[in-house]
């Protein structure tokens, strides 16, 4: 039998649907089939003695969903939310977390166009939460590993 290389999601002629997302000029993405919504920015209110990278808990369709800011995660510059932020919601361990992003877009990318992570890919995201890189058009999108980068690690 021989070895499918498509993997879970992806069609016919090897793509597979990423969500992507922005945090500043970085692109990022995660496979879509690990993402329950994506929601625009409600109350986010913070939990004393949490994580720094922990934003907050918000109320999202009865559930309280964990808030991650993937830019205090990441180490980046942190940024006020504005209207093209937006909440990538994913399922870990059974409970809802959401990821607070700059922006968001879907996007099909071909199996064929996705590398492994270069030993010397950029150093401002740990490899552990890289699982390769994908090219499409005129663009390199780091793709996420999401149990990885939802794991609540400190130190």
């Amino acid at each position: 039998m021989p070895e499918e290389r498509t993997g879970a999601g992806a069609n016919a002629e090897g793509t597979k649907p990423y969500v992507i997302f922005r945090l500043g000029d970085k692109e990022f993405g995660v496979d879509v089939m690990n993402i329950k919504e994506i929601a625009k920015i409600t109350t986010i209110t913070r939990v004393p003695r949490s994580a720094d990278f922990i934003e907050g808990v918000t109320n999202h369709r009865g559930s309280l969903v964990t808030v991650i800011n993937l830019r205090k995660r990441f180490g980046f510059e942190p940024k006020e939310i504005d209207a093209d932020s937006r909440i990538i919601i994913a399922d870990f361990d059974g409970n809802p977390v959401g990821m607070l992003v700059d922006a968001t877009e879907v996007l099909m990318i071909s199996v064929t166009d996705i590398d492994a992570t270069a030993k010397n890919v950029t150093a401002e995201i740990s490899k552990a939460y890289q699982i390769g890189v994908g090219k499409t058009e005129n663009r390199l999108i780091i793709l996420l590993d999401l149990k990885q980068v939802l794991a609540v690690k400190e130190g």
